[in-house]
């Protein structure tokens, strides 16, 4: 169980802080929520209590796995398939576990692969939305301003060297 203050990742919105847990009646049931803010475009989300572990909501990491984080990013792009859309349903499953790890590897690897030759529109949306959940949960980690996060995502990518393939 999670209180008010707790740091907290909410698969596919990003990470948060926890402000409030309010009992709201929705669809006449009343229910337990966490309101989480995120620290990303001050939007407030509430999240059922009685399913908190099959969303598979999570702690934020600590400073020490930032780092790991950041090893992620700067690895080389791993194997992808040539079929937009398989790698589409691939980097959507790797968001949905909420992992920054994998979150981190979908943006490292569709940021090189823009680099190289563009992206789909759906997969540059899927960039832009997973950059903000990587960048929610290093803003909190970190505790640095979203533009100092996100200033140091675009320095990690801007001298890299990029190959077609």
């Amino acid at each position: 169980m999670f209180e008010v203050g707790d740091k907290i990742v909410y698969p596919n919105h990003g990470a948060g802080t926890i402000v409030g847990i309010e009992e709201k009646e929705v669809l006449g049931e009343t229910k337990k929520y966490y309101i989480m803010k995120l620290p990303i475009g001050e939007m407030k989300v509430m999240i059922p209590l009685d399913n908190v572990e099959d969303i598979g909501i999570r702690e934020i990491i600590d400073s020490e796995r930032v780092e790991d984080v950041i090893k992620v990013l700067e690895q080389e792009k791993s194997e992808m398939s040539q079929n937009w859309n398989r790698r589409y349903r691939s980097n959507t499953e790797k968001i949905k576990t909420g992992d920054i790890f994998e979150v981190a590897e979908v943006v490292r690897n569709l940021t090189l692969r823009d680099m190289e030759k563009g992206l789909s529109t759906g997969e540059k949306k899927m960039l832009s939305n997973c950059r903000q959940i990587l960048i929610s949960e290093l803003v909190l980690a970190k505790d640095e301003s979203e533009e100092e996060v996100q200033e140091q995502l675009d320095e990690l990518f801007a001298d890299r060297d990029v190959e077609e393939e």
